[in-house]
């Protein structure tokens, strides 16, 4: 499978696949750009008042509830119902305690702290790959430039040897 093929299936955003082919058709125009969960969230509810309000209370529920005190806290309002579900001598009582009350209470924060240090440590690297990437993109560049200073040169220096090669004498 060719590249473009690869890409074609990857990418369905028509924006995307024109920027791409910008890119490759003139490298030495393109920007590298940062992008981080804050840079996307108006693409997610808008980027008007109602959709910053919803984003905002979004990430203010999802930083509350996602704290391992919160699992703590949790925890301890379960268990405050496990006895009762122990008296019952009732299996099915106490698997679905389990499942419904302890793994569904504490497991809901614990994975929401999980998702935050993985969007963390995303947006830590995509920072990094982005410093990299930048610099690299200077270096081509540059590169780019002085390959083209030396193709005049030598097409100065040829101009001149098809002079002194066609000269009288």
């Amino acid at each position: 499978m060719t590249e473009q093929e690869l890409h074609e299936r990857r990418s369905i955003n028509t924006a995307h696949r024109e920027a791409y082919a910008r890119a490759i058709a003139d490298p030495t125009e393109h920007k590298p750009r940062l992008i981080t969960t804050r840079t996307i969230r108006p693409k997610v509810h808008g980027a008007g008042a109602i959709g910053a309000f919803n984003s905002s209370l979004a990430v203010l529920i999802t930083r509350s509830v996602g704290t391992m005190w919160t699992a703590y806290l949790f925890t301890l309002i379960a268990l405050v119902s496990l006895p009762a579900a122990i008296a019952t001598g009732s299996t099915i009582v106490i698997v679905a305690w389990i499942a419904q009350t302890f793994l569904q209470l504490v497991l809901l924060p614990i994975i929401i702290v999980g998702q935050n240090v993985i969007s963390t440590s995303q947006d830590a690297r995509a920072e990094a790959d982005h410093l990299t990437l930048t610099t690299l993109h200077a270096m081509n560049v540059r590169q780019l430039e002085m390959l083209e200073q030396q193709h005049r040169i030598l097409e100065q220096q040829h101009r001149i040897l098809e002079m002194l090669e066609h000269k009288p004498g």
